[in-house]
């Protein structure tokens, strides 16, 4: 995934602002993709010479409003429809895990406790963002839930392998 493909996915929504659209990233992407206030207007910058965004309104202090073009429609579902995921191979927590035995038994437990503790916070703060937004029933509302399951079922998976992994060791 990219960030112009996620701002492209954002503005297939509604028309919005680059706050708008940080607003959006900070309540929603960031758990997937964060991307920082330079990043997205770097990129708000390029969509727009790439003739993917326009620019539909500009207001006080030089605030732009975007909205997605015919062709960053079709950048966007070409994007979805026709590339196939790319596997993120790199994890540091995996890593991590296979040179444990440098630790006692009792750290390599306390690396595997911090896992368990890591995921109820990601489990607890997903559960924060569930209760704070304002679902509707819109796309990004239905498949953002689908979205916040997904992280709350990798969390309640990543704690019961952690918990087994810890009986695992001598």
């Amino acid at each position: 995934m990219s960030l112009r493909h996620a701002l492209l996915g954002l503005l297939s929504e509604r028309p919005a602002s680059g706050y708008d659209l940080l607003k959006s990233f900070e309540t929603s992407l960031a758990n997937a993709w964060p991307a920082t206030q330079s990043q997205i207007y770097t990129e708000l910058t390029k969509l727009a010479d790439a003739g993917l965004i326009s620019v539909t309104t500009e207001g006080p202090r030089g605030r732009k409003e975007y909205a997605l073009t015919e062709e960053g429609l079709a950048e966007l579902r070409h994007w979805l429809t026709g590339t196939a995921p790319q596997r993120n191979t790199r994890s540091d927590v995996l890593l991590r895990v296979f040179f444990l035995g440098v630790l006692t038994p009792e750290e390599a437990r306390g690396y595997l406790g911090r896992l368990v503790e890591m995921s109820d916070q990601g489990s607890e703060h997903l559960r924060a963002l569930e209760a704070s937004v304002d679902w509707g029933e819109d796309g990004l509302s239905v498949y953002g839930r689908i979205a916040l399951e997904y992280g709350l079922r990798f969390n309640a998976m990543r704690r019961e392998w952690a918990e087994w992994a810890a009986t695992q060791l001598p």
